[in-house]
């Protein structure tokens, strides 16, 4: 049994690892202020000895009482929408936020993790990318907040690993998507399933060709533990490799909600990237793990979730 803190706890994929972390025998320690996430993910787990949560903004400095053997950095506004609304949110929890749970985990003495991004890749010119593409990133666009803010901590978490001898992990994290996503999150699942299950016109941006993977979240969040329960400092690539473009995404929505909606095109945003898609080998090789959900499968009970919260289900 370890004591695990898990900042963005609240969140889709961090609510996933916490409940696998507790249900294995772990204690846990969430630390989320809620700013894109619900406590709502988490009100379940309330009533667990195991379990505490603090409310807390980790770009500002913190303490945690008692023994930690784990600081799992999760928190982040991660949605396109959040680019626009949260620059200086995102940039301080990629910044402040990161050096605040090093320090923690320096003064612990425990094992750091972070959650990083397949958005370091930025609009890739190398496809499938491994670990070691070293990416296509606009700086100065409206995607940059994100994309710095998580290279920028994967630079810091690797000084404290090289410089303090800190036990680190990396993962990078392609898009990942479940039930507990946020209705109004901007992202291409999301948007497309409430449009679908409310009746109208899908939004396709360009022409819909450009490429991204989905991992379902019960997935990613296995591939995220094996990793930290692992000797492999990262970064590691933790998505599903299979492939689809923005088209045939908005046709398995339809199919998967019995929708009659059509299909309508929109300008394609600024640095939106063409193809992304993630080289898994490392993952199969040192983790064992591979995704076993299908874009199909995980969309249902994804579909069945935001049903029930938009009062049709």
């Amino acid at each position: 049994m370890s004591r695990i803190v898990v900042t963005g706890g609240s969140g889709l994929l961090g609510s996933a690892v916490v409940r696998r972390l507790l249900d294995r025998g772990d204690q846990v320690v969430v630390v989320d202020n809620l700013i894109t996430s619900s406590y709502d993910n988490i009100a379940g787990l309330a009533g667990r000895d195991a379990f505490e949560f603090v409310r807390h903004d980790v770009s500002k400095p913190f303490e945690i009482d008692g023994p930690v053997d784990v600081v799992m950095h999760m928190a982040s506004p991660a949605s396109p929408k959040d680019f626009g609304e949260l620059p200086i949110q995102i940039m301080k929890v990629g910044g402040l936020g990161s050096h605040n749970t090093l320090g923690l985990a320096r003064a612990k003495q425990a094992k750091f993790f972070l959650a990083s991004t397949s958005e370091v890749y930025g609009d890739p010119l190398v496809h499938p990318q491994p670990e070691t593409y070293w990416g296509n990133v606009n700086p100065v666009g409206p995607r940059g907040v994100y994309d710095e803010a998580k290279r920028f901590a994967e630079a810091m978490t690797m000084a404290y690993h090289r410089h303090h001898g800190l036990d680190v992990r990396i993962a990078r994290i392609f898009n990942t998507y479940g039930p507990a996503m946020r209705l109004e999150d901007g992202r291409v699942v999301s948007n497309l399933l409430v449009q679908a299950l409310q009746g109208r016109p899908l939004t396709i941006y360009g022409d819909g060709q450009q490429t991204r993977s989905f991992c379902y979240v019960d997935d990613e969040a296995e591939g995220l533990i094996r990793l930290v329960d692992s000797d492999y400092v990262g970064p590691m690539n933790i998505g599903n490799p299979d492939e689809f473009t923005m088209l045939e995404l908005a046709q398995v929505v339809v199919e998967v909600t019995n929708s009659e909606s059509d299909i309508v095109f929109e300008p394609l945003p600024v640095d939106d990237p063409a193809q992304r898609q993630p080289d898994i080998a490392l993952a199969r090789r040192v983790l064992g793990w591979e995704p076993t959900t299908s874009l199909r499968d995980g969309l249902v009970p994804t579909a069945e979730g935001f049903a029930r919260r938009l009062g049709l289900g």
